[in-house]
């Protein structure tokens, strides 16, 4: 039903337009009393074969929801009544942001893809912490940290360190992301030397807590192998516990959208299905090449069950799903995990 007229009706406005009545309409949905059982009835499959245990957290399925989706944490256990396994929050930054001018969310339909130039929108990390507060979380939580765009590369460190910070007692493990493409002067925190300082400074924060927090970094989808090879080399140097991988893409290759269109549309991050592919790619290298050592979160053109056992198959350990999800719809999760279960019973 969703895509045959749910979705039809939705693609007919602005997709920023359409993300905040959803997001307003799944909160004013769930206020009614039963309604949270009746959908986790219908699209949460609970089951041992389904349970992960990665970077010391133990997940109840392998399915969660990528960052993005919700930038503000007003939704995750919302989220969660749809099977989802986790859900990340963010990209925050310490401080409140506007994001770059709209539009800056695009829909590529004949490609099955998203582009956004967002710029980090948010309300800011404190703004953040609050609602976290008010809401006890049901599901587990990863938080996405950045930088403000305006904050000169001096003080970048600063800025995640802050959020690590102002964030810890409120999330399960922390994503490091220095790979999105909308933010000015992000891409220098993607060369070695850089990066080791950042995540050095983030991890020196959280050997001092009682308890560590698992800290996962990540990463492009445009990165070469050697470029990759400095990637294991740094989260094995800084410790960290695992990667994502991997984030909207640059490229613009082998679209089916007419190019005048996507020349209009201009500068952004590319998702959904033409990533697929690359993302498996890189998750295939960084799995063989670290000798299946770093846990990886797949996230990129994961849109049916095959999708994600490819991902699985590569060697990821846990799914996300962003841009699959508006397309596919809110049973994307009951699906893969169900295919899942009935993989391993296979094998």
């Amino acid at each position: 039903m969703y895509k045959a007229l749910i979705r039809p009706v939705l693609f007919m406005f602005p997709p920023e337009l359409v993300h905040k009545w959803v997001a307003a309409m799944l909160r004013i949905t769930f206020l009614i009393p039963g309604m949270a059982w009746l959908v986790r009835h219908c699209y949460r499959i609970k089951h041992q074969g389904l349970e992960r245990e990665v970077f010391g957290i133990k997940f109840p399925n392998p399915v969660g929801v990528a960052a993005g989706f919700d930038k503000e944490a007003t939704l995750y256990n919302h989220l969660a009544n749809f099977g989802f396994g986790f859900v990340e929050i963010g990209t925050v930054t310490p401080m409140a942001q506007p994001g770059n001018p709209k539009p800056r969310l695009f829909r590529l339909p004949a490609d099955k893809a998203l582009i956004n130039r967002m710029g980090f929108n948010n309300h800011g990390v404190k703004d953040m912490v609050e609602k976290l507060k008010k809401s006890k979380a049901r599901v587990i939580i990863g938080g996405n940290i950045g930088k403000n765009t305006l904050t000169h590369n001096d003080r970048v460190t600063d800025d995640y360190c802050i959020c690590f910070k102002d964030l810890f007692n409120y999330v399960d493990y922390f994503v490091v992301n220095v790979s999105c493409p909308n933010i000015t002067g992000l891409s220098k925190l993607q060369n070695k030397d850089d990066l080791v300082s950042l995540l050095q400074a983030i991890q020196k924060i959280n050997r001092n807590q009682p308890v560590q927090k698992p800290v996962l970094l990540k990463i492009a989808p445009d990165l070469n192998e050697r470029q990759l090879d400095d990637v294991i080399e740094v989260v094995s140097d800084t410790k960290l516990d695992g990667i994502i991988a991997t984030n909207t893409t640059i490229q613009r290759k082998e679209l089916a959208t007419n190019k005048a269109v996507i020349e209009a549309i201009g500068n952004g991050g590319l998702s959904g299905r033409p990533l697929r592919d690359q993302s498996t790619k890189t998750i295939a290298y960084l799995h063989h090449k670290s000798g299946g050592k770093i846990p990886i979160v797949a996230v990129g053109g994961i849109f049916t069950a095959d999708d994600a056992l490819e991902k699985l198959q590569a060697g990821a350990t846990l799914v996300q799903v962003y841009t699959g999800f508006i397309y596919e719809g809110p049973s994307i999760a009951k699906k893969i995990n169900k295919a899942m279960l009935e993989h391993s019973r296979i094998v």
